[in-house]
């Protein structure tokens, strides 16, 4: 990896995922789905871009091989991706990125931050689609 690092997160597209995003986040390092992808479809489209990309699976998913979280360490800065958020984090984790509800959300939690990029393919309670971008260094 080299001195930063940009990651394009995502959740919620449910099959509608734009044009506009997909080609927003072809640029990325990495790419992030935080679940209800629905079809493997959209994303072999995701994957098809050609980056680095991983999928947790969401409560509308049925491609049952996608894990339900992941745990991960990016320089330096160690990860938890769900779909549903907890309560509160695992031990230990610094940022924590969720979907599932569809409004953007940037908050700490104790010593957590809670991150939702909200959903890129359906908006909820008059939030536009959206994503998010992280950017390590």
């Amino acid at each position: 990896m080299s001195a930063s690092w940009r990651i394009a997160v995502i959740a919620d597209t449910h099959d509608r995922l734009s044009p506009f995003v997909l080609e927003s986040i072809q640029e990325a390092d990495e790419i992030w789905h935080l679940g209800d992808v629905c079809e493997r479809e959209s994303w072999d489209k995701i994957c098809a871009l050609g980056r680095p990309s991983l999928v947790v699976r969401g409560n509308q998913d049925s491609e049952m091989s996608w894990p339900m979280s992941l745990e991960l360490e990016r320089l330096g800065h160690r990860f938890h991706l769900l779909h549903i958020p907890p309560r509160s984090a695992p031990a230990g984790v610094k940022y924590l990125l969720h979907g599932h509800t569809h409004v953007p959300r940037d908050q700490e939690v104790e010593a957590t931050r809670f991150l939702n990029p909200g959903s890129a393919g359906l908006a909820n309670k008059g939030a536009p689609r959206s994503f998010a971008w992280l950017e390590l260094k």
